[in-house]
């Protein structure tokens, strides 16, 4: 008889708790600050074009091969009398969302600066009816860079360059 009692009072308390759910599409759980979701492309606002040059060091070194690079000449490179230092800019640019492992190797090796792991929700709400839709091109990896929408994470001061004391 204690047994019962016992468990009906858990039943009963838990029954009494305010619900954990949340009103998911509306009311997102905030993202950790240094969570990564799918690499997008960096505007440099300054010069206003791409930080890319195209010098395919990101998509040699993806182990599962989801981006293509093509790179041109950059028409407003100093030497053609524009205000850019780069000599190479990407023509073309994408990333398969559907093969990408969300590695970050990408990011890693990327001498330039030039891509960054989205760190906002819409990097991670990207679920659509047909997968040739997360092919993303050019334009669509550099919307949110370009915009400002994307936060840069700058490490806390004494925290990242503390070494461990012993």
């Amino acid at each position: 008889m204690r047994g019962i009692a016992k468990s009906m009072m858990t039943t009963l308390s838990v029954f009494l708790r305010p619900p954990v759910t949340r009103d998911y599409p509306n009311v997102h759980k905030a993202l950790p600050e240094r969570d990564r979701a799918f690499p997008l492309l960096l505007w440099d606002q300054e010069i206003d074009e791409p930080f890319c040059t195209g010098c395919h060091a990101c998509e040699r070194a993806c182990p599962v091969e989801c981006m293509t690079v093509l790179m041109k000449d950059n028409p407003n490179h100093k030497s053609v009398g524009g205000n850019s230092s780069r000599r190479k800019i990407i023509d073309k640019f994408w990333i398969d969302y559907a093969r990408c492992m969300r590695c970050n190797i990408c990011v890693e090796v990327c001498n330039f600066d030039a891509i960054a792991m989205n760190n906002t929700w819409s990097g991670h709400e990207t679920s659509v009816h047909d997968r040739k839709d997360l092919v993303m091109d050019l334009q669509q990896l550099t919307t949110q860079s370009h915009s400002g929408q994307i936060k840069e994470w700058v490490p806390v001061l004494g925290k990242a360059n503390e070494e461990p004391t012993s």
